[in-house]
């Protein structure tokens, strides 16, 4: 069977010669069981582990659940002896009750056993593993495919390309390794139009894989719909699913903005406490992200409200109903922002920067003793060109490095002891 390629398998089976369980965490069908199934097959061709040794379990199955949940010690015994290695693969493990307390005592009993375990919902993982297996834990998280992921599904050659331009900008950003620009990019329309896609649709495998508009747009919706009936009304027991519907396509139309509290109350018929417990929610279960201001003084940067942005720009669209095409869209800026911060997000700290005065930066790199100050302007750019407000920025901080993410122009800058590197949004 031919699977998506996804990064977190080689970083997974770094860690499976060891004791402790593993738990991937993500969305609902971000590919966590087709996960838990490449890590079987690598076991079974690669490590030549006996099939016997290997047992695949999936808690969506009630009478396995129902087994488990009564006797786990039993369970578990059932299949395995004194003689090797044997592989738990548990899929799902949020459906089952006091499942941290469970697998803490399988863990401590079984010590010829590795469980490698997945769950949909955050919330459902942290509250009931965590706290019972500090120390026997390893936690990983599976989102929607990233650019390069996609790219190697839609065109493979394209997507070593992408990776040999990806890697310099990166060794910029992370190590201040300088890269020059190109004068000729042949390639950056094959792989704007990738974007274009990738921004309109998102990641998640199910619509990668869809052939065509429409069929791309119906799965969509049913993610959305599964995330609401599963997680938010079987799991969290949110009723008022109207209210939470509304809170969402509130925050897509927001995309790229300050979250202003009082308008969410208001066009949600809501209050604070609710909205702050919605918001976690949705922060919990990999639908939204919360970008916090950057400031010195940590005190007020957790004072200011945070920019909204969205874990899959598909589900995004969903939520204000617009699929129409990057350039007809008033909001193209927003989902190129959208698409950088999901690209850098996880590698490093990263704020946004306002000033009382209204001077903004999109992302600043808070590394250890250094910032690096990223813009996103989706557009041509046929010369290199600064706003006020990244001028701004560079006079008070004085960073060594800086980034404009364009539409698809290379330019290099230096002002002051500062470089400046302009590149095409497809290669961040």
């Amino acid at each position: 069977m031919k699977y998506l390629q996804r990064n977190l398998l080689e970083e997974i089976k770094k860690w499976i010669g060891r004791r402790e369980i593993i738990a991937i965490k993500g969305p609902r069908q971000a590919g966590k069981t087709t996960l838990l199934e490449m890590i079987m097959e690598w076991l079974l061709k690669e490590k030549m582990v006996n099939t016997k040794n290997i047992i695949f379990i999936s808690f969506e199955d009630r009478e396995e659940l129902d087994k488990f949940s009564s006797d786990p010690k039993s369970y578990v015994r059932r299949y395995i002896d004194d003689n090797g290695k044997f592989y738990f693969l548990i899929d799902e493990v949020h459906y089952c009750s006091d499942i941290g307390q469970k697998l803490k005592l399988l863990y401590d009993t079984y010590k010829n056993v590795k469980f490698i375990i997945t769950g949909s919902s955050s919330l459902e993982l942290r509250s009931q593993t965590a706290k019972f297996l500090v120390g026997r834990i390893f936690s990983f998280e599976l989102l929607p495919l990233n650019f390069y992921e996609f790219l190697l599904y839609k065109d493979n050659n394209l997507a070593r390309i992408f990776k040999q331009e990806n890697e310099k900008v990166r060794s910029f950003i992370y190590s201040g390794k300088n890269f020059k620009a190109k004068d000729k990019d042949i390639f950056i329309k094959e792989i704007l139009r990738y974007f274009e896609e990738y921004s309109i649709f998102g990641g998640y495998p199910e619509v990668v894989k869809a052939e065509n508009y429409e069929e791309k747009k119906l799965i969509i919706k049913n993610i959305f719909n599964t995330y609401i009936e599963k997680d938010i009304i079987a799991f969290l027991q949110i009723t008022d699913t109207i209210k939470f519907r509304k809170l969402v396509s509130a925050l897509a139309a927001l995309i790229g903005s300050m979250i202003s509290y009082d308008k969410l109350i208001s066009s949600c018929d809501s209050y604070f406490k609710e909205i702050i417990n919605l918001l976690d929610i949705l922060q919990q279960t990999y639908v939204i992200k919360l970008l916090m201001p950057f400031h010195k003084n940590l005190v007020t940067e957790l004072r200011k409200n945070p920019k909204v942005y969205f874990y899959d720009s598909g589900l995004r669209n969903y939520a204000i109903n617009n699929f129409n095409s990057i350039e007809l869209r008033e909001d193209n800026g927003k989902l190129a922002e959208n698409f950088v911060l999901n690209e850098l997000e996880n590698e490093v700290a990263i704020n946004f920067w306002r000033t009382a005065a209204k001077a903004e930066v999109d992302f600043i790199l808070n590394k250890v003793n250094e910032l690096i100050p990223i813009e996103v302007k989706f557009e041509a750019m046929k010369r290199p060109k600064l706003t006020k407000s990244f001028h701004s920025f560079l006079g008070n901080y004085n960073p060594k490095r800086a980034l404009i993410i364009t539409k698809d122009s290379w330019h290099e800058k230096n002002l002051g002891k500062t470089k400046i590197r302009f590149l095409p949004i497809g290669y961040i």
